[in-house]
């Protein structure tokens, strides 16, 4: 059995999940790597991430893939599953969210690398597809993370999910 300091301050977990229909970044809980002197990657996909269009209030929907390296502390599945659906009524545009969702999540962890990328379904006969990266300061994860962006796509893999 897990004690509380295992899961740090952890509180959405092993309980009824309540839906919030407005952008919260509250939601988003976390806890202590167990393994802060290691290099790893975790990744997460939301295959029915969904948002409005800024202008016209339509939906938009995504598979959004969030990949990080974990400093001290580790975003919480659930929480972030929740901050992710908190988005449905969130109006801003595809890039935004991206971003938003990167720099809550650095704000949360404070994570060696992280990356967020947006595979959009087209609407209009267009998709868009962003990617955000960051990489701390002063690390081999800051020039790994422009390595990563100046390369991005080069080379892309083949899109299943439209």
């Amino acid at each position: 059995m897990r004690n509380e300091n295992e899961l740090g301050s952890v509180k959405a977990l092993g309980k009824k999940t309540n839906y919030g229909f407005d952008y919260d970044p509250s939601l988003l809980e976390c806890f202590p790597n167990k393994h802060p002197g290691n290099d790893y990657f975790v990744k997460f996909n939301c295959p029915e991430f969904t948002s409005l269009c800024p202008i016209t209030g339509q939906p938009d929907f995504a598979t959004v893939y969030i990949s990080y390296v974990p400093g001290e502390k580790m975003v919480e599945s659930k929480s972030l599953k929740l901050y992710l659906f908190s988005f449905r009524n969130h109006g801003d545009f595809h890039e935004d969210c991206m971003n938003i969702i990167m720099k809550d999540l650095i704000k949360l962890m404070d994570p060696k690398y992280i990356e967020v990328w947006g595979k959009f379904l087209p609407r209009g006969g267009l998709s868009i597809d962003p990617y955000c990266n960051y990489g701390r300061k002063g690390t081999k994860w800051e020039e790994m993370a422009w390595q990563r962006l100046s390369q991005h796509d080069m080379y892309p893999e083949k899109i299943d999910n439209r």
